[in-house]
């Protein structure tokens, strides 16, 4: 079950250790190594944990140092350690501490990484472990008549939801599927799963300590999401089949009246002071317009519109796109396919992680259910691992020697280059025709980083055709490529991604001016202050909104809970001043945004010589947040409303159903 509140380290609660000795004793051989010595630290308060001999190695890369790189004598006996301490709390004959905070906090986390890890990072990670109280998600009732629509139940609509919710605000959220789950539940093709840790990929107000596998499959992300959903009550405010249209903001009545669309086709307006985006950014599949596609005589699909009923068994298939997608689904359905060939327009980057096809042992898991801290910390540690670490490396040394070769930015960036080549070519063996086809001549972290799901040994079977001319047309069953290449496929698969820079397409949203966003935005140039809010767009929040999508690494739950916290810091603020509308001034906005396209000038994205969905057809990068997670969480903790318009408070006004 998810955990909830506890008066011992703030809004989570710590679990009760029930197992007998002998089950504690065999789940912690399976235990790693430094988040059991931060549990140590934590309940005993003792600093030898962290001296020699106890002092573990430095946590490299992805990998999560299990052993600490200590002996095993040494491991033992922090094992041991731990085992008398968790037999105390158990017996009664112990209480649970409280969690370090500040500075104590960043140090003991420092030791178990084996590096120094920020001060400024304190405040954020304590409250994302749950050991102070966030104010959006665990703070006092808005205590106003306030009404908000949301768009979409996927995780933002989730988040938001959730907070406003526990505010006692007045929540619709309008739902197209049936059910919830966004991305989660569209994307069900086969292997399709997260690549950020499990542990990481959970809301902070609703951890989850029972993953079955370190990089969790869709069906448990989505189960987890539905798990969320239930738990907050957020069914009972969802629309299911039901299709937002658009919104026009009413300036007589400082609401929005938004247009929905009905399963049965009927066509209806809702009215709210506050309207909340949460569509996202990958919520509309691209398929190319091939000519001579509507000939092909066989099934073909998207992989977000995944085809449930065709059997692949024996079947030619043909894949087009080498993505995050392609990279999943291609060894999932191998050895079903009679054979797969696979169109390549350019290769990517593919990183080694020993946990991504590793599931999470019971033994592991029981600590994360029974264990004190042991979640949160290992979350925490994870957290530095996965986020901001990597965004230093992501800076283009103008100085760089070898810069000119387009291959690398700076000195980091190249090892990284070389590492990742090495690994290739360790996977590919022989095969240099694969390594030929499968280097990229960009530099790493340029586009999205992929994780090996045995994409590599999977090229390398006989029955698997990698194609590295571009698709120019379909003939019949035949697919034509650039190079006048004839492939003849049964079924076409296309993991060609999203509309990613089209944002909130098709939705007519009209503000104050009545201008559209679409006119404000064209069809590939999205802004937004903090990527949340628009000029002439009173009361509208956005979500994964423009310059929020995390090309560095880090969990999106964690963003999305940045920009609720936002929304509601701002929400409190308009009721304590008794203001009906807050719109974002201009000048603040362009300076924000000015900002944002600043920081892209010196990072990676905006590197000449490959192309990339973070990109629009200027060259702007509208996607990508270009912050760290850290600078990102401090921008949205204190929004004020001299940066805003404001609207008096109404003295009525019309809303509901029309």
């Amino acid at each position: 079950m998810l955990e909830t509140n506890s008066p011992v380290t703030g809004p989570v609660a710590l679990p009760t250790v029930t197992a007998d000795d002998e089950t504690l004793r065999d789940a912690l051989t399976a235990g790693n190594i430094p988040t059991l010595l931060l549990v140590l630290r934590t309940l005993t308060g003792d600093p030898r944990w962290f001296a020699e001999p106890y002092r573990p190695s430095r946590t490299i890369a992805m990998n999560d140092n299990d052993s600490g790189g200590l002996p095993e004598p040494v491991q033992q006996e922090i094992r041991d350690a731990v085992l008398d301490v968790l037999r105390e709390l158990r017996d009664g004959g112990r209480d649970v501490t409280p969690p370090p905070l500040g500075a104590g906090l960043i140090e003991i986390l420092g030791e178990s990484l084996g590096e120094q890890v920020p001060a400024e990072y304190a405040p954020s990670m304590a409250e994302d472990a749950g050991f102070v109280p966030s104010d959006a998600f665990d703070g006092p009732p808005l205590g106003a008549d306030l009404s908000v629509v949301i768009i979409g139940a996927g995780i933002s609509g989730i988040c938001a939801g959730t907070a406003l919710r526990r505010l006692g605000v007045d929540v619709t959220i309008l739902e197209r599927n049936d059910d919830v789950g966004g991305t989660w539940l569209d994307n069900d093709y086969p292997g399709a799963g997260v690549d950020t840790p499990s542990h990481l990929y959970a809301f902070s107000f609703a951890p989850w300590p029972s993953w079955s596998r370190y990089y969790a499959k869709q069906p448990e992300i989505l189960d987890y999401l539905r798990r969320v959903a239930d738990q907050e009550g957020l069914r009972s405010v969802i629309r299911f089949g039901t299709e937002v249209l658009g919104a026009t903001w009413d300036s007589g009545s400082s609401v929005w009246r938004v247009q929905v669309r009905a399963r049965d086709g009927v066509v209806s307006e809702l009215a709210s002071d506050v309207l909340v985006s949460s569509v996202g950014q990958l919520n509309r599949p691209v398929v190319p317009a091939l000519p001579g596609l509507d000939t092909f005589p066989g099934p073909a699909f998207h992989t977000a519109q995944w085809d449930h009923s065709v059997d692949l068994t024996g079947l030619r298939v043909g894949v087009v796109g080498t993505g995050a997608s392609a990279m999943q689904v291609v060894p999932a359905i191998a050895e079903q396919a009679g054979s797969l060939v696979i169109f390549q327009r350019s290769p990517q980057w593919v990183a080694p992680n020993g946990n991504y096809l590793r599931e999470v042992d019971p033994r592991t898991r029981l600590l994360f259910e029974q264990v004190p801290y042991y979640r949160p910390w290992y979350r925490l540690r994870l957290m530095w691992m996965f986020q901001d670490k990597l965004h230093p490396t992501l800076q283009r040394d103008e100085a760089w020697e070898r810069a000119a070769d387009g291959r690398s930015i700076n000195r980091t960036n190249d090892k990284h280059r070389e590492f990742f080549t090495r690994y290739l070519r360790e996977q590919l063996g022989d095969r240099e025709d694969l390594v030929a086809k499968s280097l990229p001549d960009y530099p790493p972290y340029g586009k999205r980083m992929l994780l090996d799901c045995n994409w590599f040994s999977t090229l390398r079977r006989d029955d698997v055709s990698l194609v590295t001319s571009g698709v120019a047309a379909i003939d019949g069953s035949t697919v034509v490529t650039e190079d006048g290449g004839r492939h003849e496929v049964d079924v076409l698969v296309f993991a060609t991604g999203f509309s990613a820079r089209k944002m909130l397409h098709p939705l007519d949203i009209r503000g104050r001016s009545g201008t559209s966003l679409r006119e404000r935005w064209g069809d590939d140039d999205a802004w937004a202050h903090l990527g949340i809010e628009v000029p002439d767009f009173p009361n509208l929040f956005l979500m994964y909104g423009p310059n929020t999508n995390l090309g560095h690494g880090g969990s999106t739950m964690f963003h999305a809970e940045c920009q609720v916290h936002y929304m509601v810091a701002l929400l409190r603020e308009m009721v304590a001043s008794d203001v009906a509308a807050v719109e974002v001034r201009r000048d603040v906005c362009e300076d924000y945004v000015a900002r944002v396209d600043a920081a892209h000038e010196n990072m990676i994205w905006t590197h000449p010589g490959m192309s990339t969905w973070y990109r629009n057809a200027a060259g702007r990068v509208v996607t990508n947040s270009p912050w760290r997670l850290q600078d990102y969480w401090t921008m949205t903790r204190r929004p004020s409303l001299d940066e805003h318009i404001v609207t008096p408070a109404r003295q009525s006004s019309s809303k509901g159903v029309a």
